[in-house]
């Protein structure tokens, strides 16, 4: 695709520069007394400046042209049209502007409406694709986002519903629906919802946002090796969530059209659905506290699940490396949590019995020392 487009703007290059050299090579006086004719003047002209064009087009428009590929193909239908509104606008203007630029002189009259048309088309793209969300939110004064079709909620919920508005209580002072969960896109590129999903101990229902898809799939094209390996983690993530039995998850296209932000859609999401969140971002899990929205956070799971250690109780383990302080050793449970032991640098790399004096439990997990 990258090549076959640079072959593109080559050759278009050269037409386009060849066109400019034919007119330039017409300003030149003949008292100039040239030892050529008019007519291979022109054609030397025209080559010279074509072959300029034809590197030269390339290394002004590949990156623009890179960029619009890119986001044709991943965009969604609300994206697409936005960028074809954009387009249109863009031409529309470029073509109120073409009879001022007619009366330029040559060669500026016929070449500056192809490149104004060529920058307000990109300008109009450009411009409706940051603000497409805002443009559309005009046909919907009240900017309220969309909710789930009332025929998809249980007789249960439609109840609740119907007496919290009765009574003059929001659906968000009433306990958390812990019917549906949203997913964030840092807890799926993680990938252990998934290992705890399929055990069946998690019951509610997975909701996947379509701008948390778009994120991934964004992550998934980055040109960084690192961020392109963990975005195409996250999408084989979700293709496991959903051809698991176990597991019922959706993928939904509610969106917030007046905020752009993705953990700040799902915070606004979970408050319309008062619902919580899955996550695994620290930032994410304060900020929406603050905001009243439930997070679970998969990392405080796990540091509940490991294996419970109490001073006194011993336990077997091998010494794996030296500690920072004089003689220490380092070991590890199976679970991952780290045992510093006291004079355990003697016994490197050996298996050892070891008791427990000090557990110390830190925002960052658990630190147990023992000798």
């Amino acid at each position: 695709m990258r090549a076959s487009l640079l072959w593109v703007l080559r050759a278009c290059g050269g037409l386009l520069f060849g066109v400019i050299g034919w007119s330039v090579a017409d300003l030149v006086p003949a008292s100039l007394n040239l030892p050529f004719n008019a007519a291979v003047t022109h054609i030397i002209i025209t080559l010279i400046i074509g072959v300029l064009g034809v590197y030269l087009l390339p290394i002004i428009a590949a990156r623009p042209a890179y960029a619009l590929i890119d986001r044709f193909t991943h965009a969604t239908p609300t994206q697409l049209l936005a960028d074809v509104l954009g387009l249109i606008v863009g031409l529309l203007i470029a073509a109120l502007l073409t009879p001022p630029l007619s009366y330029l002189p040559d060669p500026f009259r016929q070449v500056m409406p192809f490149l104004t048309a060529i920058v307000f088309a990109y300008l109009g793209i450009v411009v409706m694709s940051a603000r497409h969300r805002e443009f559309f939110a005009i046909f919907n004064p009240r900017g309220r986002i969309s909710r789930i079709p009332r025929d998809e909620r249980s007789d249960g919920e439609r109840g609740n519903l119907h007496s919290t508005q009765a009574d003059g209580i929001s659906p968000a002072a009433n306990a958390v629906n812990r019917d549906r969960i949203l997913l964030d896109t840092n807890v799926i590129i993680d990938g252990r919802v998934m290992d705890i999903a399929s055990t069946g101990f998690l019951r509610s229902e997975l909701i996947i946002p379509r701008f948390v898809l778009n994120e991934l799939q964004f992550i998934a094209d980055d040109t960084d090796t690192m961020r392109r390996s963990r975005g195409r983690r996250g999408i084989e993530v979700l293709r496991k969530l959903q051809s698991d039995p176990l597991v019922v998850s959706r993928l939904v296209d509610d969106d917030v059209p007046t905020v752009r932000q993705v953990d700040e859609k799902l915070i606004a999401l979970a408050k319309q659905w008062n619902c919580p969140i899955m996550t695994n971002d620290y930032n994410l899990n304060k900020i929406a506290s603050l905001q009243g929205v439930m997070a679970l956070n998969i990392n405080e799971l796990a540091n509940a699940l490991k294996q419970a250690m109490i001073p006194g109780e011993r336990v077997t383990l091998q010494i794996l490396q030296e500690g920072k302080e004089f003689g220490q050793g380092i070991g590890y449970l199976e679970d991952g949590t780290m045992i510093v032991v006291e004079d355990g640098r003697r016994n490197l790399n050996k298996t050892v019995t070891v008791t427990v004096t000090k557990v110390l439990q830190t925002a960052a997990g658990r630190m147990i020392f023992a000798k």
